[in-house]
C-alpha cells in the first residue's frame, strides 16, 4: 500500500512538490546560485514533504546536469541517491539514534570528503528526539562545519531544538497543505492510475489527511480496490461507521432524549467502545458543528474530515453556537475528570446526561448557552416577549419624578411673600437668645441676615433696622448676631462697626442684581455642583478652590480661568471641555463655546489674603 502510490508519486524535483512552492522557490535559487548554507532546519506537520525536500536537496546539490536548481535525475549522483548506493548521503532517525555515541561517530566520519559526490550531506529526522549530550556534540560540529559538509535536519516539534542549534540553522516552515491542493492532487493520481475517484470522495479524502499529502496518497491507496470510489467506500474502508454512531448519539443529545441517549452509549459500550474514545469524538463533532456555525464560508478547511457533509448539516441546525460551547466545556471537564474515576463509565453517563438536560448546570457557558436560547426564541415569536411592557413600567417613574420637583418650587415661592411672618435663623445660629426672638417678630428684616460663624458678635441693633435683610450683603457682618456669648465682647468692637460699613454699602448694590436670577442665568456655583457626577474626585476639588479654577459665561463663550500647575493642564483636554459644554447646556439651555486660560494665580492669592483678613473686626484695611 505505502510502497504503491507514496513511492511512486513522491517528488523527484522541487517542481513536483505541491503546497510549498515559498519554500522550493527559495531552494532553487540557492543552488543556481551556489550561496548554499552549511545547515538547514525544516520545520512542519507530519507528512508535509521535509523529508522529500531534503533528499531532493541533497540530489540538487551533487548533481552534475542541474537544470533551473532542480536535479536532472539522470546521472549518476541523482541515481545513485535515489537507489541509496552513494553513502556520502546518509539519513538518520534520531528517534533509533538518538545518543551521544551515535552523534559523536558521525561527527568524526563527517570530516573526511566526500568520495563519490561533492558535499556529504547529513538527513536527520526527527531531531528533536536527540538528548541533551548529542545535541551538545552535535553542536561541536556545526560551530565549525568542513566545507564539503552540510546538515538538514527535519522536526515536528520545534520547540524541543535547543536554541543553540536553531541559532547555526537556516529554518525553512511547512504548512500544512490546503485541501483544494490536496484534492487536485488525488484527482491527478486517480486518473494517472485509472480510478474513479468522485468529487466528494476526494475531498473528504483531503479532509483526513489533515495537511499532510503523505497520508492522503495512502488513503488513497487504502480506498483504491473499489470500482467506484465514492463517500460511502471511504467511510467503509476507513472505518468511519463507527462515527455515524457518534453522530447518531449527538442526534439524541439534541432532541433532549436521556433515555434514547443512554440507550446507544449502552450499546456503544457493550461493542467494546473506550468512553473516553466516544466523548472525544463527541468534542471532535461539536468542534466541527461550531467551525461551520461561526465560520460558514472558511469552514470546509477547518473541519476534521471525520464526518461527512450530509452528516454535518443534518445537526448543524441542532445547535447554537453557545450551546455548542457549552457542550465542548462539559466533555473537556469530564475527560479531565475521567482520569481520576476507577469508573470512566460513570463519569461519560454524568456527562451524557448534563448534555441532554441542561437546566441541571449551573456553570456559566451552559447559563449562557440557556440565555441565548431564550432570546433567540423571543426573536424568532415562537415565545411572546413579556420585556415589552417592562420597559413601559420604568417609563411613568421619570415621568412622576419631575412631579414633585415643581411642589417645592410652589410651597417655596409663597414663602417669600409673608415676609415679617417667616423668622428662619442660619442653622450656625445658636437658638439660645430669647430676646432676639421678639425683636424679629416685629421687624423680621434683621433676621434674614446671614452673618458667618468666624465673626466676632457685636451687637449694633441700629444698623440691622436701618437696613432691609435683601440689601444685606451675605459677605461676613457682625451686626445680625445678638447671642448671649456676645454680650460681654460688643462694647470693644462697636466704634470699629460703622467703619465697614461705608466699606459693605457699595457691595449690596451689585449683589440684588442676580438676585432675580432669571432662567437660563449662569451661576459657577451650580455649575460646580453639577459637575461633581461628571469629573472624577480629584478634578472637582480643584474646581472648588478659587485659586485654581473660576469660570465666566459671556457672549456664548464659557471662559475658565485655570491654574498653571495643576489645574489648567488637567482640565484642558477636549473631553473635559465636551462636559463642560453639555453642562452648560443642560442648566442654561445656551450652546456655548469652551475656552480655558491660564489664571492669575499672584493676584488671586493676594485678594485670597486682603478677603481673609477682612474678617477680623480689629483689622482696618485701606
Amino acid at each position: 500500500m505505502y510502497q504503491a502510490l507514496y513511492r511512486k508519486y513522491r517528488p523527484k524535483t522541487f517542481d513536483d512538490v505541491v503546497g510549498q512552492e515559498h519554500i522550493t522557490e527559495t531552494l532553487k535559487k540557492q543552488v543556481e546560485t551556489g550561496r548554499l548554507s552549511h545547515a538547514y532546519l525544516f520545520i512542519g506537520t507530519r507528512g508535509t514533504g521535509k523529508t522529500t525536500c531534503a533528499k531532493i536537496l541533497a540530489k540538487a546539490v551533487n548533481c552534475e546536469h542541474p537544470v533551473n536548481g532542480n536535479p536532472c535525475n539522470q546521472c549518476a549522483a541523482c541515481r545513485g541517491i535515489d537507489d541509496g548506493s552513494i553513502l556520502d548521503v546518509v539519513e538518520l532517525d534520531a528517534a533509533s539514534n538518538n545518543g551521544v555515541d551515535n552523534v559523536r561517530a558521525l561527527r568524526d566520519e563527517a570530516v573526511f570528503s566526500p568520495a563519490n559526490v561533492r558535499k556529504r550531506v547529513y538527513i536527520i529526522d526527527e531531531v528533536h528526539m536527540l538528548s541533551p549530550s548529542a545535541f551538545n556534540a552535535l553542536l561541536k560540529i556545526l560551530e565549525e562545519p568542513p566545507a564539503h559538509l552540510m546538515f538538514i535536519l527535519a522536526t515536528t516539534e520545534l520547540h524541543k531544538v535547543p536554541a543553540t542549534i536553531l541559532s547555526r540553522c537556516q529554518r525553512h516552515s511547512f504548512k500544512r497543505i490546503p485541501v483544494d491542493t490536496i484534492a487536485a492532487r488525488l484527482n491527478y493520481v486517480a486518473e494517472q492510475e485509472h480510478l474513479n475517484l468522485q468529487p466528494d470522495a476526494a475531498a473528504l479524502l483531503a479532509r483526513m489527511a489533515d495537511g499532510g499529502m503523505r497520508d492522503a496518497l495512502t488513503l488513497l491507496d487504502q480506498c483504491s480496490g473499489s470500482d467506484v470510489i465514492t463517500t460511502e467506500t471511504v467511510i467503509s474502508a476507513m472505518g468511519l461507521a463507527g462515527n455515524l454512531r457518534t453522530a447518531q448519539l449527538l442526534q439524541s443529545i439534541a432532541d433532549g432524549d436521556t433515555a434514547k441517549t443512554l440507550e446507544r452509549f449502552r450499546s456503544l459500550w457493550q461493542d467494546g467502545k473506550d468512553p473516553a474514545a466516544l466523548l472525544d469524538e463527541l468534542s471532535m463533532l461539536q468542534r466541527d458543528l461550531l467551525m461551520q456555525a461561526v465560520a460558514p464560508r472558511g469552514g470546509r478547511e477547518l473541519l476534521s474530515g471525520g464526518y461527512d457533509s450530509e452528516t454535518l448539516r443534518t445537526l448543524s441546525g441542532a445547535f447554537t453556537p453557545a450551546l455548542l460551547i457549552a457542550n465542548l466545556q462539559s466533555i473537556q471537564d469530564a475527560l479531565t475528570a475521567m482520569a481520576a474515576q476507577p469508573n470512566p463509565r460513570i463519569a461519560a453517563e454524568l456527562c451524557l446526561i448534563r448534555l441532554c438536560r441542561p437546566e441541571l448546570c449551573d456553570d456559566v457557558p451552559t447559563l449562557c448557552a440557556r440565555v441565548d436560547k431564550l432570546e433567540q426564541a423571543v426573536r424568532s415569536g415562537d415565545i411572546p416577549a413579556p420585556t415589552a411592557a417592562a420597559p413601559t413600567k420604568p417609563a411613568p417613574a421619570p415621568r412622576q419624578e419631575p412631579v414633585p420637583k415643581p411642589s417645592p418650587v410652589q410651597k417655596a415661592q409663597p414663602k417669600p411673600e409673608p415676609k415679617p411672618v417667616f423668622d428662619d435663623v442660619p442653622p450656625w445660629e445658636p437658638p439660645t437668645p430669647p430676646a432676639s426672638v421678639p425683636k424679629a417678630k416685629p421687624e423680621p428684616k434683621p433676621v434674614y441676615d446671614d452673618v458667618p460663624p468666624w465673626e466676632p458678635p457685636p451687637e449694633p441693633m441700629a444698623p440691622p433696622e436701618e437696613r432691609p435683610p435683601w440689601e444685606m450683603p451675605p459677605a461676613p457682618k457682625p451686626e445680625p448676631r445678638p447671642t448671649p456669648k456676645a454680650a460681654p465682647a460688643p462694647e470693644p468692637p462697636a466704634p470699629p462697626i460703622p467703619e465697614p460699613e461705608p466699606e459693605m454699602v457699595p457691595e449690596p448694590t451689585p449683589e440684588p442684581e442676580p438676585a432675580p436670577a432669571p432662567t437660563g442665568a449662569f451661576d459657577w456655583q451650580a455649575l460646580c455642583a453639577y459637575m461633581e457626577h461628571e469629573l472624577p474626585i480629584g478634578l472637582y476639588n480643584l474646581l472648588l478652590d478659587p485659586l485654581q479654577a473660576a469660570g465666566e459665561l459671556a457672549d456664548g463663550t464659557l471662559t475658565l480661568h485655570l491654574n498653571n500647575a495643576p489645574a489648567y493642564p488637567l482640565f484642558n483636554k477636549p473631553d473635559i471641555a465636551e462636559k463642560f459644554r453639555l453642562a452648560v447646556q443642560t442648566l442654561t439651555g445656551q450652546n456655548v463655546r469652551v475656552v480655558m486660560q491660564p489664571m492669575d494665580t499672584a493676584t488671586q492669592i493676594k485678594q485670597r489674603q486682603i478677603e481673609e483678613l477682612a474678617h477680623f473686626p480689629n483689622v482696618t484695611i485701606r
